[in-house]
């Protein structure tokens, strides 16, 4: 597609993109830079088609624990004023719910593993998720979300019983869109993770190792699918 590169901003040095993000930008051939946001300076948005921001472990709000959240924020807000595209996954997501007034906090309990979504009435209409099964499996990895009520002009996408938001957009521009799930991992990702974060993804979530591994190699193939019709959306918009 060319043009100018997507900026990936990386938080956790073991939480990096996905094998199924990978995948669909070098298919696309689609350039990007890593930014690993606690130790890099942001660069100016500006010499970028777009971000794509990460999950990691800060909460939206932990800016003195974790000092760079302040200006990685302030670069959020220049990409949405500059008309440029947004990708968020997880934390990213967060953050840029934050970013638009949104309420961001711990929700009942902790998700993590794979869960079945449901696209709202506004996801199925949304461009990006055309061609994208109604009811998708996700991967989750998340103690917090976004809650509920929402400011105007933000749209929730998609839904599931573990959070009420899965997904958000905005009126008017389909270029910026937020996933609360994790969807560009591929199994040996989420071996990775298992591996790093283990202690506090198993406390409180229910969650299984060995069944978690086994769900992840049984739909690597249908899931990097319909990673790729989402990216495709994506890319298609973001750098038309």
């Amino acid at each position: 597609m060319g043009g100018k590169a997507f900026l990936i901003v990386q938080h956790l040095e073991w939480e990096g993109p996905g094998q199924h993000l990978r995948a669909a930008l070098q298919e696309a051939g689609v350039g990007y830079r890593i930014l690993e946001a606690w130790h890099e300076p942001v660069p100016a948005p500006a010499d970028f088609a777009g971000f794509m921001v990460l999950g990691g472990s800060p909460n939206v709000d932990e800016e003195e624990q974790f000092p760079y959240l302040v200006p990685l924020k302030a670069a959020i807000r220049e990409v949405l004023i500059g008309g440029q595209a947004y990708l968020g996954f997880c934390l990213g997501h967060q953050l840029l719910a934050h970013v638009l007034g949104c309420r961001v906090g711990p929700l009942p309990k902790k998700s993590v593993g794979f869960v079945t979504g449901e696209l709202t009435p506004e996801g199925l209409a949304h461009p990006l998720f055309q061609g994208f099964p109604a009811h998708p499996r996700l991967f989750k990895w998340h103690g917090q979300g976004v809650l509920p009520p929402l400011p105007p002009g933000i749209k929730i996408l998609a839904r599931s019983a573990a959070a009420p938001l899965e997904a958000l957009g905005l009126a008017g521009n389909p270029k910026v869109v937020g996933l609360q799930f994790d969807n560009h991992v591929g199994p040996a990702d989420v071996e990775k993770w298992l591996q790093a974060d283990a202690a506090w993804a198993l406390r409180g979530s229910g969650a299984e190792p060995a069944a978690v591994m086994a769900t992840a190699k049984e739909v690597e193939a249908e899931m990097g699918r319909e990673f790729r019709i989402f990216m495709n959306n994506f890319l298609r918009l973001a750098l038309s």
